[in-house]
């Protein structure tokens, strides 16, 4: 079954860890007075209560890996330092001063890139300027991506020092043929040494992101890559599906077709790693990730407090997420804003006083209901709207969108809401797909994402019926 699914269900999708989702923003959605009320608004109705969550983008990185798809600028100039950080902490106060009291933060994270590119003083230095004036809140979590090859025990006691306890490997692969297509090349013994350091030191949550569906991997060598994680053992697995979009990364284009797994083939990788983890103790959170128990996100994950937000899965549920530096994308709950993208392009703006926004978009009434589904199906799975607040007539036309999922056993869907089969888990982003009213009704965003046009009129045609037929009664 799961595999003529993934037959069936291998369209793209996108991630939700937004809605609407950022093809939908525009440039001249969010002006520099819309993103300060909607800052105000956010800190006002969250701030003494969740606290709000932080992100830091450094977009460096010294070795192109051709997989990526992050913004990430390759260099191994590391005068673009002392720039780039001065600008992260002017960018900060223009947040500081906006706020009518002291920021509660509740979580941090430092993503990239590679944010470890910087120098270990600087690092020290950017996070104490960052909390000069807010407040840690009690049981608060830091935490940072970090590249084995370039991160150094100095890194990481200085990490360590002022107050990260939580780190995130960037693995994708152990198998060294699939590492040299993707321009990866780091051993199991680097990676062992530089997780036994930070044990050593006192970090108490260690994080492996793993790719399935990269050229040349096959079932022999995610066998041997999980195998090889399972003797480390981190606490947390994020095993993600590589994602091929050659028209928009350039290192992409330099894979051949015929060496990507692609539909049941990709998915039987997918079932081998999640048969492997699960064999060891690892369960399950939301799409893509994994926890050992005992372990924060599987603790909230059982008691239904995941949250979900441009990091990923979090165990903190923060209405409000702040992000600095380019690319990076805040959060205040009503409205979205993303940073410039390229870096000399967000320090000009930075240093002209402006906030350096590219581009982001104002949740409308609609979109904040339908926000609160997606982010219930990708934290718990499922999700009601009998209470009228959570109710929009969008929601006929998806339960037409859903029924052909529910034939299949992904989904039990009736009046008042719908739940996730463990058959449907994979296919969340599927699922998540059919409450997307913006993809449906975007030309552009449907093509993308290879829904019909027409049978979208077909949806909306029958939640017409429906609704009449429901008034006749």
């Amino acid at each position: 079954m799961a595999t003529n699914l993934a037959d069936k269900y291998r369209n793209p999708g996108p991630r939700y860890t937004s809605y609407p989702t950022i093809p939908s923003w525009s440039t001249d959605g969010v002006s520099q007075e819309q993103w300060k009320e909607a800052m105000v608004k956010g800190f006002n109705d969250s701030n003494d209560t969740t606290g709000v969550s932080m992100y830091i983008h450094i977009p460096y990185c010294e070795n192109y890996c051709y997989f990526c798809g992050c913004n990430a600028y390759r260099t191994q100039d590391h005068s673009f330092e002392e720039p780039y950080l001065n600008a992260l902490l002017k960018e900060w106060q223009m947040y500081l001063d906006v706020f009518p009291g002291t920021l509660n933060v509740k979580e941090m994270h430092i993503g990239g890139g590679t944010p470890t590119f910087l120098s270990p003083d600087n690092l020290v230095r950017l996070v104490d300027g960052l909390y000069e004036h807010v407040n840690r809140m009690d049981n608060y979590m830091f935490s940072f991506e970090t590249n084995p090859r370039s991160t150094t025990r100095e890194h990481l006691e200085a990490l360590y020092s002022v107050g990260f306890r939580r780190m995130s490997f960037g693995i994708q692969d152990f198998d060294p043929i699939v590492q040299k297509e993707i321009n990866r090349l780091q051993p199991f013994e680097l990676v062992r040494e530089k997780v036994d350091i930070a044990r050593e030191i006192g970090f108490t949550s260690v994080n492996f992101d793993l790719v399935y569906g990269l050229p040349k991997q096959t079932l022999a060598t995610v066998t041997d890559t999980i195998a090889k994680v399972m003797e480390l053992k981190p606490d947390r697995i994020a095993f993600y599906a590589y994602g091929h979009n050659p028209h928009m990364y350039e290192g992409q284009r330099k894979f051949k077709e015929k060496d990507l797994p692609v539909g049941a083939v990709k998915q039987e990788l997918y079932d081998k790693g999640l048969e492997m983890l699960e064999s060891i103790g690892y369960h399950e959170i939301g799409m893509d990730h994994f926890a050992l128990q005992g372990d924060a996100l599987y603790e909230a994950a059982r008691n239904g407090t995941l949250h979900r937000n441009f990091m990923g899965y979090t165990e903190n549920t923060t209405q409000m997420m702040l992000a600095l530096g380019s690319s990076s994308i805040s959060d205040t709950w009503y409205a979205f804003a993303q940073n410039e993208r390229f870096h000399e392009d967000y320090i000009r703006e930075v240093n002209a006083g402006r906030f350096p926004l590219h581009r982001g978009h104002l949740l409308t009434d609609e979109d904040l209901v339908l926000r609160r589904h997606i982010l219930n199906l990708m934290c718990k799975q499922e999700t009601s709207w009998n209470d009228p607040k959570l109710y929009c007539d969008e929601l006929d036309v998806a339960k037409f969108r859903l029924e052909d999922m529910q034939n299949d056993g992904m989904v039990e869907l009736n009046e008042d809401g719908v739940r996730v089969t463990e058959v449907g888990i994979p296919f969340l982003r599927n699922i998540c797909m059919a409450f997307d009213a913006r993809l449906w009704r975007s030309d552009s965003l449907s093509k993308a994402y290879n829904v019909s046009r027409d049978i979208q009129a077909e949806y909306i045609e029958k939640a017409r019926q429906a609704k009449e037929a429901q008034q006749v009664d």
